[in-house]
């Protein structure tokens, strides 16, 4: 009886053991999956009879506009996360004759900003930076005071272009890095072009000294930290920041008007205002998750949607990394333009209809700012019909 006894009881304790490890497993499953975010909202489907119309009306701008024939890069336009039309022209690199793909990356000048902000905002998000913060507390040797994050995002803080001050001062035979503009900020303390806070005025610097904040607080380079907060989640697969600039002609050169592949020059080291290199696709992706509450917490996309600047009457304005165009009784604009070396684009969310619309090119040309031309598709927006 004492031998079935103990044999009944290890009996029970085995069968307990075996189901609460299941059960661990099942529960560790379940969590695993409740962690893996997307970051795709549920958008409406899009009406095929839509999809036909907008094709149609697309089609013109893309072939006069653009200018099928001469246009050399990715251009695409979508409605609540579906393409409804896409077209890659073009080649990568003209010399090897090396077409462009959809899944080639090239350089969206200052259209990195807009992620560079997006990174800011996640960390804030995730309570280690604050909008509010004198930038000091992250880069404690500039001279500059009161100068806060929120500043540097929506160009108010007055600091001087790199690209300007470093004139006399960097050796042009050497590539500067976003460290050697903090230091030659630490060094030579160049008078701020106005006081910080008063007004707006673009400039590349304060989204060079964003990418060391977002290093300083994401305890990563900014290369990875960019891939931790932006790339890998959205599945951005063919997106990335540039850190080697003596290879940015293998990987995808630039060229101007006459074709001609422009040079790598000095300034070519500095991120957060410039070198990203992304796709039409991959910029879709990331115009998505800026719908998403699991990405962007409400608070943050009500502070990158909105106007900073308002000491002078117009129309124009900028957000966190976003331009915009604001006019009585219509539908707010959002878009941002880039453009460095022989790479222009221009990418622009309306936010009224889920519609993103992106034109890049490695190429020189103007025809990718005119993308606001397609907000016409959809009511509301500012803008008229413009006359060739």
């Amino acid at each position: 009886m004492k031998k079935i006894g103990v044999f009944f009881i290890l009996s029970i304790i085995t069968i307990l053991s075996f189901s609460n490890c299941s059960t661990n497993k099942s529960e560790h499953k379940h969590s695993k999956q409740a962690n893996k975010k997307d970051y795709i909202p549920e958008f409406n489907k899009v009406d095929k009879t839509f999809i036909k119309k907008a094709k149609k009306d697309i089609y013109p701008f893309y072939n006069e506009i653009l200018g099928k024939k001469n246009f050399n890069g990715m251009f695409l336009v979508a409605k609540n996360g579906k393409i409804i039309f896409e077209k890659v022209n073009g080649y990568l690199n003209y010399e090897e004759e090396k077409k462009l793909e959809t899944t080639t990356p090239i350089h969206l000048a200052s259209i990195s900003k807009v992620a560079t902000a997006l990174a800011t905002m996640r960390l804030v998000d995730q309570q280690k930076i604050n909008l509010e913060d004198d930038i000091r507390k992250y880069l404690p040797t500039i001279p500059y005071k009161g100068i806060t994050v929120r500043m540097l995002l929506t160009h108010r803080s007055g600091i001087p272009y790199y690209g300007y001050f470093s004139e006399g001062i960097w050796n042009k035979k050497n590539i500067m890095r976003n460290k050697d503009v903090i230091k030659m900020i630490h060094k030579h303390k160049f008078p701020l072009n106005y006081p910080s806070g008063t007004h707006f005025a673009y400039c590349n610097t304060n989204y060079a000294l964003l990418a060391m904040i977002v290093e300083k607080a994401a305890n990563k380079k900014f290369p990875e930290a960019m891939k931790e907060l932006i790339f890998e989640p959205l599945k951005m697969n063919h997106s990335f920041i540039m850190d080697q600039p003596e290879k940015i002609n293998e990987i995808s050169p630039s060229y101007n008007s006459r074709y001609t592949m422009q040079a790598v020059d000095f300034l070519d080291g500095v991120y957060g205002d410039k070198n990203m290199y992304s796709t039409a696709r991959d910029l879709l992706k990331l115009d998505i998750a800026t719908y998403s509450k699991d990405f962007l917490s409400k608070n943050a996309r009500k502070e990158i949607y909105r106007g900073y600047s308002y000491e002078k009457a117009g129309s124009r304005n900028y957000g966190l990394g976003m331009r915009m165009v604001e006019v009585p009784n219509k539908k707010p604009y959002f878009f941002h333009t880039g453009w460095w070396h022989g790479n222009t684009g221009c990418y622009a969310t309306l936010r009224g209809d889920t519609v993103c619309i992106v034109a890049i090119s490695n190429a020189y040309t103007k025809s990718v700012y005119r993308i606001h031309q397609l907000s016409q598709l959809f009511e509301g927006y500012p803008f008229e019909k413009e006359e060739e």
